[in-house]
């Protein structure tokens, strides 16, 4: 990418065709050639050129989905990025592209949930073995590979506690046992982590979150280097795994603005973090405490944080940790994260999965905030009011 990232998503993608700031909505099952000819040309065309615009059925895409994905390819620096209905959509395809019953796969500990449950209990039907592996000791890692092992799947930093893992060693040891490599790195985005450049095969960004920024959408993107292209793209065309043009569309239009919206998620996020640190009940989970392994990890790949954090809180008294968020009156309650709004969750075991490594201890609980664009005076405030609750 020869301009800044900033610059790039204001000028990028624009239709001087249709004379438009931005591309049309392209909606289409069935693509229409003037012969039979043109239909062998584009197919040929295709085979030839597999990561071009060639399509020849609607579930491949349109030049609103294509649009996207030349956007995201440049951002991540990749040989090709796969859209996807939802970001799980995402984790699926990635997982399912390059392993096969008899393979064992490494994964975080502290995975999202819904990855945790897909690789922990659906693959087990499949005769596909998962392990989970101590973020913080990739020993933990090393010392299980054996000649099944077929992947690594890495979050970082992990769903809902952030641990921030050393992902070059990572990627060292993968590269040694000739292992593919994945990462969910929604958290960040490409704007502040890019893992095709770090040596990942493989990246995933729930579109959801930040790319829409408006919480209207669903989505995800699965960047891909060269040597798992054809994988994937045999998987993604037998799974139909396809994200619709208006989906697309509303996509690109977050886009635009993602390079404002995260600099400002990072600024609140880190003012709201400097406030809650002085409350000795609570722990910041977030790039905040420099002396942390956490935070070294953090500032050796990223180049900012976004909105998302943890509250690690010490009380005897669970209902009080719920009456704290409930009090809260500018955090809306619900799942997901990464648009405008700010939002607050207690997290309970079950919504965290059966982890080995990364659990609570007794009269710990977790509290999940996601630091909106509003003015963050208002947001401390709120904060303020709010933690008088907890006993």
């Amino acid at each position: 990418m020869d301009k800044s990232i900033k610059t790039f998503l204001k000028h990028t993608a624009k239709d001087y065709h249709n004379q438009t700031v931005n591309p049309p909505v392209v909606r289409a099952s069935t693509i229409i050639f003037k012969s039979m000819q043109d239909i062998r040309k584009t197919q040929k065309r295709g085979s030839k050129d597999p990561t071009g615009y060639h399509f020849d059925y609607g579930r491949m895409g349109t030049s609103t989905t294509f649009t996207l994905q030349q956007m995201l390819k440049k951002m991540e620096n990749s040989y090709h990025v796969f859209l996807t209905p939802t970001g799980f959509g995402s984790v699926f395809l990635s997982i399912f592209s390059v392993v096969k019953p008899g393979d064992e796969i490494l994964v975080a500990d502290p995975v999202y949930s819904p990855t945790r449950l897909f690789t922990q209990d659906f693959l087990k039907n499949f005769n596909i073995r998962t392990i989970f592996y101590n973020p913080h000791d990739l020993n933990s890692l090393k010392k299980n590979i054996t000649k099944k092992t077929k992947l690594i799947f890495v979050e970082s930093p992990g769903s809902n506690s952030f641990e921030f893992q050393d992902l070059s060693k990572i990627i060292t040891i993968a590269k040694k046992n000739k292992l593919f490599t994945i990462i969910d790195n929604t958290w960040a985005t490409p704007y502040f982590f890019k893992p095709i450049n770090l040596g990942f095969d493989m990246a995933i960004v729930s579109a959801t979150k930040y790319y829409s920024g408006h919480s209207d959408v669903m989505g995800g993107s699965l960047a891909v280097n060269k040597r798992t292209f054809n994988l994937v793209q045999k998987a993604y065309k037998i799974t139909g795994l396809r994200l619709g043009p208006d989906d697309a569309y509303l996509i690109i239009r977050g886009l635009r603005t993602l390079d404002i919206r995260l600099d400002k998620h990072q600024e609140n996020a880190k003012k709201v973090a400097s406030f809650l640190s002085k409350n000795k009940k609570i722990k910041i989970l977030y790039p905040f405490n420099k002396g942390s392994f956490n935070y070294k990890m953090w500032k050796k790949y990223y180049s900012g944080a976004s909105g998302l954090m943890g509250l690690k809180i010490k009380t005897k008294n669970k209902q009080s940790v719920i009456k704290f968020v409930n009090s809260l009156k500018l955090f809306g309650y619900g799942y997901s994260w990464g648009g405008f709004e700010s939002l607050a969750l207690h997290q309970d075991k079950q919504e965290q999965g059966n982890r080995k490594y990364s659990k609570l201890n007794k009269n710990e609980h977790l509290v999940r905030l996601h630091i909106g664009l509003e003015d963050p005076k208002d947001l401390i405030e709120d904060l303020k009011k709010s933690l008088k609750h907890i006993k």
